[in-house]
């Protein structure tokens, strides 16, 4: 599993659902990613959080649907992407939308 460069942090998600069929040989950056997010280090930096898993038998293709606190949703499938492009793209909307990351970068 590659490790991050930082911490996640989930300040401003309200939601995310991981969906993924066990089975399918492309579910192991997905897998990784929810281990990630759902980490007791990650999960503490937001405790409002939902963290939900969906495990289906339907051979689907793994998705992961963020919600963000001001309603906005980052969609990826988890087949086509590892686990360090998932959580760049998270991370990317998170330093977006957290106005005090914003205000420090400016300083």
């Amino acid at each position: 599993m590659a490790a991050s460069k930082g911490a996640v942090v989930l300040k401003t998600v309200k939601k995310i659902v991981v969906k993924f069929c066990p089975f399918e040989s492309s579910v192991r950056s997905t897998r990784d990613f929810l281990v990630l997010v759902g980490s007791e280090k990650a999960r503490a930096t937001n405790m409002n959080c939902e963290v939900i898993t969906e495990v289906k038998h339907d051979r689907s293709e793994p998705v992961i649907d963020i919600t963000f606190i001001d309603g906005e949703q980052l969609v990826m499938n988890g087949s086509n992407l590892t686990t360090q492009e998932m959580l760049s793209a998270l991370q990317t909307r998170c330093v977006a939308k957290d106005p005090q990351a914003k205000a420090g970068g400016k300083k």
